[in-house]
């Protein structure tokens, strides 16, 4: 059965964006409050906290980027200390807002064989082994970023996921997240997954919109700085051949390669403390900070290869970046889409 909680498929094949808006309640503010005011000491003092407990790293100056088959498997995001640091935050993020579930598929208490591609620096693949001993655990990624201190039934290899897949046996679960911007070929991506997936066993993709809206009349628009930040980062990859925005037509993808028993959730996601809702208002502070933290990571290498950006002009328009990001007027959103399915019984590859 599929949700109805997506946009149709033909709506969201238009490189413009167009995504479903989803309320969040925001936070009224006291007469003692300067609702003008930027988000400085309040933001400090909530997340310096919060984050401490979640990161344990320092920051280092410098950008690195992969270099394991470039030529065919560009990844336009660096993978060095920093944006190491804030893909373990959104790790973070992401598992605060689910309630602390690493997935949301049925997959049982032994979950048997489990391959999570694109794993990035490998946090969920480890916490995930961590949960489920009994499984035999597989992270691969373009970057060696994954740490060599892990559990014993968790392993990594280094791979491009749009190669062709070559593994001797299937997997009862294949999870994936946070692959927007970075795969040229989804359909395909799915037909692989689905060989490769056991009959009645589950897949789970949980991605991201780039683009973003405001659901509570903040005075965030698309025409301004972060809109247009947005789009450009989103039309730069596509000239490349890259999806910036599978999100909304992941649903579909996975039915036309043969999944069943589909399920499509659609969760917003805040940037700011201004949500009332005490949960989500912890989710926009770290989101935020993970926005601010390394906003000249997720811009330099696509607006200096898509748009022949200068460096220097990239650091000052990171600076106004940051000061709309911090405007709490803004009541700033983007989307979050989580599709698991299963692979029929009787299914033929």
């Amino acid at each position: 059965m599929a949700s109805s909680s997506l946009p149709p498929a033909d709506a969201s094949a238009s490189p413009d964006f167009n995504v479903l808006e989803v309320d969040i309640e925001a936070e009224t503010l006291g007469s003692d409050q300067d609702g003008d005011s930027a988000y400085g000491d309040d933001l400090q003092s909530y997340t310096t906290s919060l984050k401490s407990s979640v990161l344990n790293y320092r920051f280092e100056n410098g950008r690195r980027y992969h270099a394991f088959k470039e030529d065919d498997a560009k990844y336009y995001f660096p993978n060095d200390d920093e944006e190491n640091d804030r893909l373990d935050l959104c790790h973070h993020v992401v598992t605060l807002r689910l309630d602390g579930k690493l997935h949301l598929a049925p997959i049982g208490q032994e979950p048997g064989r489990v391959l999570d591609i694109g794993t990035g620096t490998g946090i969920w693949a480890i916490d995930f082994g961590d949960k489920y001993p009994t499984a035999e655990v597989l992270g691969n990624d373009l970057s060696p970023i994954q740490p060599s201190l892990i559990p014993p039934n968790v392993r990594f290899e280094i791979d491009n996921l749009e190669d062709q897949w070559v593994y001797s046996s299937k997997f009862d679960y294949i999870h994936s997240r946070y692959l927007a911007c970075s795969i040229k070929n989804w359909p395909r991506l799915m037909e692989q997954a689905f060989k490769f997936t056991k009959p009645g066993g589950w897949v789970e993709f949980q991605d991201f919109d780039t683009g973003f809206y405001t659901s509570t009349n903040g005075e965030y628009s698309r025409d301004g700085i972060i809109g247009q930040w947005a789009d450009k980062i989103a039309d730069g990859l596509r000239k490349f051949g890259v999806e910036p925005d599978p999100g909304a037509k992941i649903e579909n993808w996975v039915r036309e390669a043969g999944f069943t028993n589909i399920v499509a959730k659609t969760l917003p996601f805040p940037v700011g403390t201004w949500p009332k809702d005490k949960t989500l208002k912890e989710v926009g502070a770290f989101n935020l900070i993970q926005f601010l933290d390394n906003l000249e990571g997720m811009t330099l290498g696509i607006y200096t290869s898509a748009w022949g950006w200068d460096p220097s002009e990239i650091k000052v328009l990171c600076a106004q970046l940051r000061s709309a990001f911090k405007d709490p007027k803004m009541r700033i959103q983007n989307n979050m889409y989580i599709i698991y399915a299963q692979k029929p019984l009787d299914a033929v590859d």
